[in-house]
């Protein structure tokens, strides 16, 4: 791509970023959130506090909320699978897993069928 095309794309782009914003200043709604914003901002300077003591005092539990999240070691809400632990009764051999994507049980699957292996389950932990 020339340095002519670039720049003709991106004066392109400039107007039409210029198009949309003469279009949002005239919106009532945003001059409404500008002006609580501006006040919002004038009474935090009066009283000398931060947006963090303002959030601390509309919502006193948000800032304990995030701690307690990490704390319990969810990253991604979702909860730990049950440990299942299965008994080939043909080999003795104990295979303990929390999902089915295991070599061992997978080769049972495959050989006795999902049922039967399912059958082979000696107990469940959380």
């Amino acid at each position: 791509m020339s340095l002519l095309s670039d720049y003709v794309k991106k004066e392109q782009l400039l107007k039409q970023l210029e198009e949309e914003l003469k279009r949002m200043e005239g919106d009532q709604r945003l001059k409404s959130e500008l002006e609580f914003k501006e006040k919002l901002e004038a009474l935090m300077a009066e009283y000398g506090k931060t947006t963090r003591d303002v959030i601390e005092l509309l919502n006193p539990k948000a800032d304990n909320a995030q701690p307690a999240a990490a704390q319990t070691g969810s990253t991604g809400g979702r909860r730990k699978r049950k440990l299942k632990i299965y008994k080939n009764p043909n080999t003795g051999e104990v295979v303990e897993t929390r999902g089915g994507n295991h070599k061992t049980l997978k080769a049972w699957k495959d050989e006795h069928g999902s049922d039967t292996v399912e059958s082979w389950v000696v107990r469940t932990e959380d």
